[in-house]
């Protein structure tokens, strides 16, 4: 009977997850599940490897990145590589960064901004794919949708969670987000950069070097 050494025994073990992971992935990429809600039509836009150490736990995609299919790429994606002090190799490399939000296909236009993210695509996507993610340090949590989803108790909305950021680091880290249309904000909370963005890009260096 031929033995296996303990990292056999160890990859052997893991490939039933793996495969069942990447067939996950590929049952969310061919989801048609709002078609008929979709302006644009179905393409689910994400970035997910079991290896992944950060978590992106974003909104929806925008217009561009649905025209494109690569999350983030547009300015609100400038502002949050910015933040993390991360080149776009590194951004979009998926054994360091996940990129899961809310809703993976793009809403449509509301009349002041992006309409929320599709109600039907948490429920059925969401748990499981963050089950197959069990190697993340840090959970980047951007905006409203996000924050109800992975911190229910959170009860002051977004600003007051970034307040309290201390209160969840460094498992997990409120932010708001990134979008242009969110400068007035910025504006009127210019402590979020002086404080907060430096741990931030503290904590990305810290898993980067791990």
């Amino acid at each position: 009977m031929t033995m296996l050494n303990a990292t056999e025994a160890s990859a052997t073990s893991t490939k039933p997850a793996m495969s069942s992971f990447t067939s996950l992935l590929e049952e969310v990429r061919s989801c048609r599940l709002c078609a008929e809600h979709l302006p644009l039509g179905p393409r689910p836009v994400l970035q997910l490897d079991r290896r992944a150490r950060i978590l992106v736990a974003a909104q929806a995609p925008g217009r561009k990145v649905h025209e494109t299919g690569l999350p983030f790429n547009d300015p609100s994606g400038d502002r949050l590589r910015s933040w993390l002090g991360l080149t776009r190799d590194a951004f979009y490399d998926p054994k360091l960064l996940a990129i899961l939000p809310m809703g993976f296909c793009y809403p449509g236009k509301g009349k002041s901004g992006d309409l929320p993210p599709r109600p039907e695509c948490a429920p059925r996507w969401r748990d499981s794919l963050l089950s197959g993610l069990t190697n993340i340090r840090t959970t980047l949590v951007i905006g409203q949708y996000a924050l109800a989803y992975h911190l229910p108790e959170e009860r002051a909305g977004v600003t007051g969670a970034v307040l309290a950021w201390r209160k969840y680091w460094p498992r997990v880290i409120p932010l708001p987000h990134p979008s242009p249309t969110n400068n007035r904000w910025f504006s009127s909370n210019k402590w979020f950069e002086r404080e907060v963005v430096p741990c931030l890009r503290a904590r990305i260096q810290e898993i980067i070097a791990e």
